[in-house]
């Protein structure tokens, strides 16, 4: 019975390697976005935010700008990228209106422990308890990549919350995080040297926090220079819009966001490194309170509906099945396995990870 057991096992080991080596992808491109919510994911603007003057200063444009008839044509004209592109020729979950969701495992509702789940594929809600900027215990899918022969030395981080430094432990880790006020010191090039001057010239909003397209174009540089195979990269100002409660400063956020994701794509599109061989997954950390007209500023345990959350695929690997519309529960934790398996590498962790997305692959 045991050598039965042992070749069936076996058999499923090759039949798991088999499906890995069919995936195209030799490179995987993370990106989250801050407190984005899924209801304008999915939805636009929403109507009881957008014309309320105490989340928006000219109620008037911003209507102009981003409010349609339907949800549909609300949803492309906010995100034009995501559902022009993304939507046609890659997958989207997280639509709770059609039954289909996708949530977080962590209980705490909010940026290091959805960050943490992102990235090791578990949720910990002993250790990972607050903001602060203390070194992570947990290991990481990016940490796991880094130490794989081919990967080495080609795995990082450009992110715009000041603490990823602690959240991916780079001192352990050795994944290189350049966040928040960092500048690019390493022979840089003359357009890194203009956004070293440009960061330090432009108002400081948001404290140690950069402005997102600082950092967009900080790791576009860095792609063009060293062609890395893995790259996470984190925006953060749909979420310090809306603790700011200013919904329409939110909107733009999400608005210009996507447009970083279109020029970030066509830009893979053109190089032979990237072009069909690199799968994008967008996702973010948390979602945000949704009962009374204010919640919509906060997150965390106490703020019903902030564990909702929504994934999005782009990649030679994932079928254009568009919008899931079918009845299913997702989990953050499952995005760290998904980012391994699209590059045919089984991402284990000291503790039980969540299951890749096996939808996004192609079958």
């Amino acid at each position: 019975m045991k050598k039965i057991f042992s070749f069936i096992l076996f058999l499923l080991t090759l039949q798991s390697a088999a499906a890995q080596q069919k995936t195209k992808t030799e490179n995987v491109i993370l990106i989250t976005l801050d407190g984005m919510r899924w209801q304008e994911v999915f939805q636009g603007a929403e109507k009881r935010l957008i014309a309320n003057k105490a989340f928006v200063g000219d109620t008037t444009a911003l209507k102009k700008k981003f409010w349609q008839g339907t949800p549909e044509s609300r949803r492309e004209v906010l995100m034009p990228f995501f559902w022009n592109v993304i939507a046609k020729q890659g997958q989207l979950y997280g639509n709770r209106t059609l039954g289909n969701k996708v949530n977080t495992m962590n209980k705490m509702w909010f940026s290091y422990p959805g960050y943490n789940e992102i990235l090791t594929g578990f949720a910990d809600d002993e250790k990972i308890t607050s903001n602060d900027p203390n070194d992570n215990p947990n290991k990481n899918v990016l940490e796991f990549l880094n130490q794989q022969k081919e990967y080495k030395g080609k795995v990082v981080a450009f992110t715009s919350w000041e603490t990823f430094p602690w959240i991916i432990n780079t001192k352990r880790s050795g994944v290189p995080v350049n966040a928040g006020l960092m500048r690019a010191e390493s022979n840089p090039t003359e357009s890194e040297k203009l956004l070293n001057e440009l960061m330090v010239q432009q108002p400081n909003i948001t404290g140690g926090t950069r402005i997102d397209a600082l950092t967009f174009h900080y790791a576009l540089e860095y792609l063009k220079k060293n062609k890395p195979r893995v790259l996470f990269m984190s925006f953060d100002e749909t979420d310090h819009w809306a603790h700011e409660g200013e919904y329409d400063k939110y909107l733009n956020a999400a608005n210009y966001s996507d447009g970083f994701v279109r020029t970030l794509w066509e830009w893979l599109q053109s190089q032979p490194h990237y072009k069909d061989q690199t799968t994008l997954i967008l996702t973010t950390d948390h979602g945000r309170g949704q009962v009374n007209d204010e919640d919509w500023k906060h997150h965390g345990s106490k703020m019903p509906f902030a564990d909702e959350i929504w994934f999005a695929f782009l990649g030679p690997d994932t079928p254009p099945t568009g919008e899931m519309k079918s009845s299913q529960q997702l989990y953050q934790s499952q995005v760290a396995k998904t980012m391994a398996d699209f590059l045919r590498l089984n991402y284990t962790n000291d503790r039980k990870v969540g299951d890749a997305v096996s939808t996004a692959f192609a079958k």
